[in-house]
């Protein structure tokens, strides 16, 4: 099945026109003929099933023909990452926690972050093409940048974790999470939060947790703390 991604879309339609880029995509590339099944999701919850009306490759009209309601997890997921150094390594995951089940990402800047800003609009594209080749109807909510000290400021929903490498006393990650509670897990940039941070974040009632014996990247860090709470919630 090929998904397609359109946030305008609504179980109201009875049509839809695709724009000029999906169009061509769908008429020159996919080669679809009239009456050939098209699949789209709002990223909100709604699949919709469509059937071509023409084949026109600059405006491809569709007729909705099934709607489905998908609802969300009984959790929500939402890790808060320091920017990596290199672009791509925080694309990376962006991509890998939305196909794995991410509900919402922030970009977290730290006293080490080498790195303070992001490509908003590149990590939006990231997503939903993550989400439409992993066939999911949700897509993840991916904040602004914001600092340390104003992240510490939000209220707390559910469990809440920060990941960091000091030898002090943490505790597994899959011995802390629990199913069907909502998460919030911070991750540290390369150099690691500092000793100030994980004791402000302690205070503010986060967990100090190990996701390994290994010393993993942010980025991979994140992928791991991710898939820990998928399989949590999936067994």
């Amino acid at each position: 099945m090929q998904l397609f991604y359109s946030p305008e879309i609504s179980e109201t339609n009875d049509h839809y026109t695709f724009g000029k880029e999906e169009s061509r995509h769908i008429i020159k590339v996919l080669r679809k003929k009239k009456h050939d099944p098209v699949h789209l999701t709002n990223g909100k919850g709604d699949l919709f099933k469509g059937e071509i009306v023409n084949e026109d490759a600059k405006q491809c009209k569709i007729k909705i023909v099934e709607h489905k309601k998908h609802h969300p997890e009984r959790h929500y997921l939402h890790l808060a990452v320091a920017p990596t150094k290199m672009n791509d390594r925080y694309e990376w995951f962006v991509e890998k926690a939305t196909e794995i089940g991410v509900h919402e990402i922030t970009p977290l800047i730290c006293e080490r972050s080498e790195r303070k800003t992001v490509k908003m609009e590149r990590l939006a594209r990231v997503a939903q093409a993550a989400m439409k080749q992993s066939l999911q109807t949700f897509l993840p909510k991916i904040n602004a940048p914001v600092t340390f000290a104003d992240f510490m400021e939000q209220p707390l929903q559910g469990l809440a974790f920060i990941a960091h490498c000091e030898a002090t006393e943490r505790h597994e990650l899959k011995r802390r999470v629990a199913a069907d509670r909502d998460v919030t897990l911070i991750v540290g940039p390369e150099g690691d939060f500092s000793t100030e941070e994980i004791k402000k974040a302690i205070a503010a009632g986060y967990h100090p947790v190990s996701l390994g014996k290994t010393r993993l990247r942010t980025e991979t860090a994140a992928i791991v703390a991710c898939a820990t709470v998928a399989l949590v919630n999936n067994t």
